[in-house]
């Protein structure tokens, strides 16, 4: 059983993706040869995922609705 069950899981999942994109811009950090990412390489690792799909009453909801 996880120490989740029973919560309201909407803060769960946003910290479990900023858990998600840490790691990937740890593990693009460890692969590079340089000291620190350029703000590119950032982008790169950041713009590659997949958008998660906006709530429904999130921003560009009532336009879409229209």
């Amino acid at each position: 059983m996880s120490s989740s069950d029973g919560r309201a899981g909407g803060h769960d999942k946003t910290a479990l993706d900023e858990i998600e994109l840490a790691g990937e811009l740890m593990i693009a950090a460890s692969a590079s040869s340089d000291e620190k990412l350029a703000t590119e390489q950032i982008d790169r690792v950041l713009l590659d995922r997949v958008p998660a799909a906006p709530l429904p009453d999130g921003p560009g909801a009532s336009a879409a609705a229209d």
